[in-house]
C-alpha cells in the first residue's frame, strides 16, 4: 500500500511513497530434503521436520540389523538412510514414516513373586502430539531395544525393589516396597507405560530382559510410498529421497509425484538408487534401471556403499550389529542428496568427495557405459568422488546444476511477482515489477548462476482488462566443466 506524507517538506511539495518500488525477492530454500521410509517408531504418514540425526532416532527409533532384519527382506530404512544423508551434510529434513498395515508395540510381562503371579505388562510408548497425547500406531519394534531389570536391594531396611529401564544412554530408575508402589511411579516413564496392576502388595520375581514383539509394517510397497509422497507434496522440499527402495520399485511413483509438484510450483529433484550394485564388470540391474529412467528431475545413483551396521548403544539384543555391511544404491543416494543439499544451485556435484566407501569399483569400460546411460556414479579416486553430476535426462538438463538453476529462477520470479497480484495493472506498476525481477536475475548473474538473461514484463489492453500481466524470461545458465581433455605433443 502507498503512504502519503501530509506535511509539506518543501513549500508546495508533498511526498507519496509507493510500496511497489520497495518490493524485493526474499530468501529461497534450495537444500531441504524430503524423505519417506519405514521406521520402528513415530507417527505414520505425517510430515516431521528433523534437524539432526540424533533427533531422528529419538522420534523414529534405531534401525534393526540390516543382515537379519525383524521382517525378512524388509530392513527398516528411514533412520538408516537419514544417517547417510546427515553424513553427506544434510541439515534441514522433512521425514515421513510409511508402513504397510497396522503397527503394534513391543511388550514385556512383569511377574510378582510366586508361581504364576502376574504384576503388570510394560508396553513401549509411542510418540506424542502437541497436546501430549500418544499418537495411535506410533510405537513398534523400537521397544525391543528397551532393557528392563528388576532386582531386590538388600542394603535397605526393609528391602526395596528397584526397576531400571534402559534405552541407549537413557536410564529410568524406580524404587518401591512392592509391585503397587513401582507401578504407580511408572506413570512418569517416557519409555514405557504400565498396564493394569495385579497383586500390588507382593514383591517381584527378579527379571532382566528386553521388551519383545511388536510390528512396524516394514514390508512396504509402491502404494505405501505413494501415500507418504502425498504427504510431502505440500512441503517446501527441494530434494526427494525414498529410503532403501530402488528405482525399479518406486520410479514410476516418484515420477508422478514430481509431475504433480511441478504443476503446483513446488519443483524438486529426486535422488534414487539403482536396484543393485552388480559387479565390477557387470551391472545389469543398474543398466535396466537406467534404460527405464529418463527425466530431468530424477538422478539415478550407483553403486552401493560399505558401512558399519553400528551398535545402537542399547542393551536390548535386536538392534544393529556393529559389523561391516554392504548397503544397496538407495543408501548411497541418501549421501548424494545430503551433499547436494549443501551446495548452491550453480555448484556441480561433479568431482565432489563423499564420505563413503563404494561397495563396487566398476571397470573403466563399464563406467563409460553407465555414464553414457546417464547414471550418477561414485568411484574411489582421490577419496570417493562423484564422477559426473548428471540427471537421467538428455540435454539441456543433463547437468543437475542446470536443473537447479532454472528451478531457483522460477521460484524467485514467483516469489517476486506474488506481492504485485491485486495491484494496479498499469505501466508504472509493471515497471516496478520488472525492476524487482531485474534485481533478482541480476543477482543470479553476479552469483554466476547465469551468464545473462532477457526479461520482458508487459500487458496488452485486453490483458489489462482481464487482470493479466505477462512475464517472459530467457535464461542463459552457467555450465560446469564435466571433464578436461588433455592434448600432449611430445618431441
Amino acid at each position: 500500500m502507498s503512504e502519503s506524507i501530509a506535511e509539506m517538506v518543501i513549500p508546495g511539495t508533498y511526498i507519496e511513497v509507493r510500496a511497489e518500488g520497495l518490493i524485493a525477492v526474499g530468501a529461497i530454500s534450495t537444500g531441504t530434503i524430503g524423505i519417506v521410509g519405514t521406521a520402528a517408531r513415530g507417527p505414520v504418514e505425517t510430515a516431521v521436520p528433523i534437524g539432526s540425526f540424533t533427533e531422528a532416532t529419538d522420534i523414529f527409533g534405531q534401525p534393526d540389523a540390516f543382515a537379519s532384519p525383524r521382517v525378512t527382506d524388509a530392513a527398516l530404512t528411514l533412520t538408516r538412510a537419514l544417517e547417510q544423508a546427515y553424513a553427506g551434510g544434510a541439515r534441514n529434513v522433512v521425514a515421513v514414516r510409511i508402513a504397510n498395515g497396522s503397527r503394534t508395540a513391543a511388550t514385556l510381562a512383569v511377574s510378582a513373586v510366586g508361581a504364576n503371579q502376574p504384576a503388570f505388562t510394560l508396553t513401549a510408548r509411542g510418540t506424542t502430539d502437541e497436546s501430549g497425547a500418544e499418537i495411535a500406531g506410533s510405537s513398534g519394534t523400537w521397544g525391543q531395544n528397551v532393557d528392563v531389570e528388576v532386582v531386590a536391594d538388600s542394603t535397605t531396611s526393609p528391602p526395596t525393589w528397584r526397576m531400571t529401564i534402559a534405552y541407549g544412554q537413557r536410564r529410568e530408575i524406580y524404587e518401591g516396597a512392592n509391585v503397587g508402589e513401582i507401578h504407580g511411579k511408572l506413570a512418569g516413564s517416557t519409555l514405557v507405560q504400565a498396564g493394569a496392576v495385579q497383586n500390588p502388595g507382593l514383591g517381584f520375581t527378579p527379571l532382566h530382559a528386553p521388551l519383545t514383539g511388536g510390528t512396524d509394517g516394514a514390508n512396504v510397497s509402491a502404494a505405501d510410498v505413494l501415500r507418504g509422497l502425498t504427504v510431502l507434496e505440500s512441503q517446501p522440499v527441494n530434494i526427494l529421497l525414498v529410503a532403501g527402495l530402488g528405482a525399479n520399485v518406486v520410479g514410476t511413483t516418484v515420477l508422478g509425484h514430481l509431475d504433480r509438484t511441478e504443476a503446483e510450483g513446488r519443483e524438486r529433484i529426486a535422488i534414487l538408487g539403482a536396484r543393485a550394485s552388480g559387479t565390477a564388470t557387470s551391472a545389469t540391474g543398474v543398466e535396466a534401471d537406467a534404460a527405464g529412467t529418463s527425466d530431468d528431475r530424477i538422478v539415478l545413483v550407483a553403486p552401493g556403499l560399505v558401512t558399519v551396521d553400528a551398535p545402537t548403544g542399547v542393551t536390548g539384543a535386536s538392534g544393529a550389529t556393529g559389523v561391516n555391511v554392504s548397503l544397496p544404491p538407495p543408501y548411497l543416494a541418501a549421501v548424494v542428496a545430503g551433499k547436494l543439499s549443501t551446495l548452491a544451485p550453480q555448484v556441480s556435484l561433479t568431482n565432489k568427495v563423499l564420505p563413503v566407501v563404494p561397495d563396487v569399483r566398476y571397470s573403466t569400460a563399464l563406467t563409460q557405459n553407465l555414464l553414457q546411460s546417464r547414471v550418477l556414479l561414485v568411484r574411489q579416486k582421490f577419496g570417493a568422488q562423484v564422477v559426473k553430476g548428471i540427471t537421467s535426462a538428455q540435454p539441456p538438463f543433463t547437468q543437475i546444476s542446470i536443473r537447479r538453476i532454472v528451478d531457483y529462477a522460477k521460484a524467485g520470479v514467483r516469489l517476486g511477482s506474488d506481492p504485485y497480484i491485486g495491484r494496479l495493472n498499469n505501466n508504472r506498476v509493471r515497471k516496478a515489477l520488472q525492476a524487482t525481477l531485474d534485481g533478482f536475475l541480476s543477482q543470479m548473474v553476479l552469483d554466476e548462476m547465469l551468464v545473462g538473461y532477457q526479461l520482458e514484463v508487459s500487458a496488452s489492453r485486453a490483458q489489462e482488462r482481464a487482470g493479466i500481466c505477462s512475464v517472459v524470461m530467457t535464461l542463459l545458465p552457467t555450465f560446469s566443466i564435466d571433464y578436461i581433455r588433455v592434448t600432449m605433443n611430445l618431441e
